[in-house]
């Protein structure tokens, strides 16, 4: 993979909302970051998804077992269990981008290990080099880590998600 050097890193408007929300009181930074996620993510505010927390390193992801994310046993629906690894993935690698880079999603590896019970939590965090691979490389892809628990500190979910970005056109 060939690497391009950048002078300055184009800037990121939901980066700067992040850093700018962070300087407020937990609740609300919590608050509006889920807002604008939700507003910009229609599916994530269909199922009430709720950003808890970021430092820029790492995420924190919560969906409450609400009747309409349930399925036939209950528990939290496996369809919304990838929306939610999808959607803390996506976030840290949206906010660690340049503005003038686009995410996607490439790969999902989900695998289904227990039973759900209760809310789910989704941690996602992306390490300094990942971070510095994105600022620098014109194109490029990054294998995120997170990490599905449930109400019980069980996790239910073994998730491997793997975003690549290309320049906006």
């Amino acid at each position: 993979m060939r690497l391009i050097h950048m002078t300055k890193a184009i800037s990121n408007p939901l980066r700067k909302f992040v850093d700018k929300v962070n300087h407020y009181p937990s609740w609300l930074s919590s608050f509006l970051m889920t807002q604008v996620f939700r507003h910009t993510v229609k599916l994530a505010g269909t199922v009430k998804v709720d950003i808890i927390r970021t430092d820029g390193h790492t995420v924190v992801f919560k969906q409450k077992n609400r009747r309409k994310v349930r399925n036939h046993i209950g528990t939290v629906h496996a369809a919304t269990m990838a929306l939610l690894a999808e959607s803390a993935t996506g976030f840290i690698v949206g906010i660690n981008l340049p503005g003038d880079k686009l995410p996607l999603i490439k790969t999902m590896n989900l695998n289904y290990v227990k039973r759900c019970t209760g809310d789910i939590t989704a941690v996602a965090s992306l390490t300094d080099e990942q971070i510095a691979l994105m600022q620098t490389a014109a194109k490029g892809e990054v294998s995120v880590k997170v990490e599905i628990t449930d109400g019980m500190e069980v996790t239910p979910l073994v998730a491997e998600m793997i975003w690549a970005w290309v320049p906006k056109k």
